[in-house]
Order: C-alpha cells, then structure tokens, then sequence
C-alpha cells in the first residue's frame, strides 16, 4: 500500500522527521510519502494557525488524487495533533484519511484507558480538550503544555528533559496509565519517553500510521 503523511505547516524538517517515524513503523511492503505545503503558518499553535494550514493542506490533498491511478495513495494521514480540516479531507478523498489526534486518542483509550496529553503550547489546550470529547468521551484525565514552541521541539534535544518531567507530572497528578504526545514534532522523543516512564507513549505519527495499514484492506 501507499501511505501519504500530510504536514500541514511549511517546515520540510519536521516533515521529514514524519515520514522517519512512519517509515520506521510501517510495514517494509508500504510505501511512505510525507509532504507539506509550501505556503502557511511554519508551525501550528494556536486555532490561528490551524484555520490558515487548512488550504494549503488541502491542496495537497488533491493533487495526491489527481495522481495516476497506480501512484495515487491508499490512505492519508494529517499529521498535526489539532486535526486540522479532518471533515474537509474526507469529503475530498476515495479513502481513508486518518488525523494523528484521533488515532493516538484511541489507540490510547484501547491500550491504556485512561490517559494524559503532553503538548506544546498552551493555546492548544481547548482544542486537545475538544478533539477528546469528540473522540475519547472520558478517557482523557488531563492535558498539559510545556509551553515550548513546535519549531524548537523539532530542532533542540535538549527539550527532551522538560517534556519527560511534564509527562512524569501528568502520571502523577492524574493516575492515568499511558501518555498521548499532542505534537507531531514531539514523535521522536516517543520511544525514550516509553523507557523512562514505564507507561504506553503513544506518538500519533505511529498510531496513524499503523491503524491506516489495518484500514486499507477493510475500505476496498
């Protein structure tokens, strides 16, 4: 099959740390493809930021559809934890489209139970809450923003140490049994996270990626 990652900000890096993230965990048969548009917002932190992604995302998407037959992807992912224009997308494909949000929050819900949200900036908060309700009902025991901007999550290593401690404070203060990681950038630090805290650290990137695999073959 041919998975189409979708990074709806402008940042190539941090699209190409996507399809890292993919590729490692898909099937050696997929074919993983990770693109961005190349006009919007650079990262997504605020409701701003996600109303503007949405066109430049969209065309994405459709010239994905426009491809011939035989490159043209079997499922899609947007991989920016807000789900930006998830209702959008699937009108505008014949397949499935997958947001890392919903993915992480159910493969979390399914795991774990009860689960935390670590994310980036503290303006993503309300639409963490929304997407869970929407999603997860009452799965979701709390949400937490290291208040460190995308950009830098996806550049610096050394942010790793505060969003290891914020997860380890979202352990303790909510007795949840698993940690949903609310930014895409954030996907590297998933399987470090997981050795130091013990507990399932879901990456959307990764969930998206692997329920998409499963859906493929039920959707013909």
């Amino acid at each position: 099959m041919r998975l189409l990652l979708v990074n709806p900000n402008t940042t190539a890096t941090m699209t190409a740390a996507i399809a890292e993230a993919a590729a490692h965990c898909a099937d050696p048969a997929t074919v993983v493809e990770a693109v961005n548009p190349t006009d919007g917002p650079a990262s997504i932190e605020n409701d701003d930021d996600e109303l503007r992604c949405i066109p430049g995302l969209l065309a994405e998407l459709a010239a994905a559809v426009d491809r011939p037959p035989e490159q043209r992807p079997d499922a899609y992912v947007i991989a920016c934890f807000g789900d930006p224009g998830l209702a959008e997308a699937r009108e505008l494909v014949d397949a499935p489209v997958l947001g890392i949000a919903q993915a992480a929050m159910h493969t979390a819900a399914l795991v774990a139970g009860r689960y935390s949200i670590v994310t980036s900036m503290s303006a993503t908060v309300p639409r963490a809450w929304e997407l869970t309700r929407s999603y997860t009902s009452s799965a979701c025991s709390g949400v937490y923003a290291c208040d460190i901007p995308v950009l830098r999550i996806d550049s610096d290593d050394t942010s790793f140490s505060p969003i290891a401690a914020l997860c380890e404070q979202a352990l303790a203060t909510d007795g949840s049994r698993a940690v949903v990681l609310g930014c895409a950038a954030m996907a590297r630090f998933a399987d470090p996270l997981r050795r130091r805290l013990g507990v399932p650290v879901i990456d959307g990137v990764v969930a998206a990626t692997r329920l998409a695999e499963a859906l493929v073959p039920l959707s013909a």
